[in-house]
């Protein structure tokens, strides 16, 4: 029997490994499947036909999390040098009060530990048929809309939306507070509390999502200053630091402006370019060299 809590409830129909650890008042309802070493959190609801894979490694769910039928965690990644037998993860790991609706997969990281564990964040809503492949890191506060995938090893930032059907590269990160429409894919960085509007462009801030985020009216100001003078138009990608970092510092210090400024820094891939005309001789192509800010 599963190390379980008295107060833990098991439907008859569903196999539980004994390996499992169930914290007090978890639900596991009809036809689930808990596999290996699962440790769920307390009040954490498997509504039903659940497969939780803890066999690849080990899965943590944190408190108060609720999955819906069908959703598929911690299952081998889809990757092919994870060849499955006798092949080791670091697993998954889910934060708390996080809702994982009909169909949703989360898959185990590609390597063992001391890799780290695919990890979700807290207060995390992924809806219907959405995808978290191996080795991703998604912040708190993440919404996922129907059918959104994200790839391998990419990095989420608090509080981003993706809209439907939104897809994002392998190896990518996405700053917080991010908004991503539906239908569109990006295989650059985005920088933070900007809009993705079309492929690979953002096409200016996601300021409904900062007023709603309690950001400071200034702040958000300099921050649409900011976006106009270095990003709207795609410029060299020295040019863009060095204007972001220098109006960051200005007036006392704006920490949005330099936040975005340390992101746009600190990428490999190169980011995404905003929807203006690019100036003479500013490149668009490339993975974000000096020469070059976006695709």
């Amino acid at each position: 029997m599963p190390l379980t809590s008295p107060s833990a409830s098991i439907h008859p129909t569903a196999e539980v490994s004994p390996e499992a650890e169930l914290g007090e008042g978890v639900e596991i309802g009809p036809y689930c499947f808990v596999k290996g070493r699962v440790r769920l959190g307390a009040g954490v609801k498997l509504l039903g036909n659940n497969y939780i894979a803890g066999d690849v490694g080990p899965v943590e769910i944190g408190a108060r999390t609720v999955i819906y039928p069908f959703a598929c965690i911690g299952y081998e990644p889809q990757d092919f040098k994870f060849l499955g037998a006798g092949m080791k993860s670091a697993g998954v790991k889910i934060g708390t009060d996080c809702l994982i609706r009909e169909h949703a997969t989360v898959h185990a990281a590609s390597h063992d530990a001391p890799a780290h564990p695919t990890t979700i964040g807290n207060k995390v809503f992924l809806m219907v048929a959405t995808h978290i492949a191996h080795d991703c890191i998604i912040g708190n506060n993440v919404v996922m809309v129907n059918g959104a995938g994200v790839a391998g090893h990419s990095v989420l930032g608090d509080n981003v939306t993706l809209g439907g059907n939104a897809v994002i590269h392998q190896f990518v990160r996405i700053g917080r507070m991010v908004m991503m429409s539906g239908d569109c894919a990006v295989s650059l960085d985005v920088p933070p509390f900007c809009m993705v509007n079309e492929r690979n462009r953002i096409g200016g801030l996601n300021t409904v999502g900062l007023r709603r985020g309690g950001m400071d009216r200034g702040d958000i100001t300099r921050l649409r200053r900011a976006f106009r003078d270095f990003l709207r138009d795609p410029l060299p990608r020295k040019a863009v630091i060095e204007g972001l970092t220098e109006r960051g510092r200005e007036d006392g210090g704006c920490a949005p402006v330099a936040e975005m400024a340390a992101f746009i820094a600190a990428s490999t891939r190169g980011i995404c370019p905003g929807m203006g005309k690019g100036v003479r001789g500013a490149g668009t192509r490339g993975a974000g060299g000096d020469e070059d800010q976006g695709e």
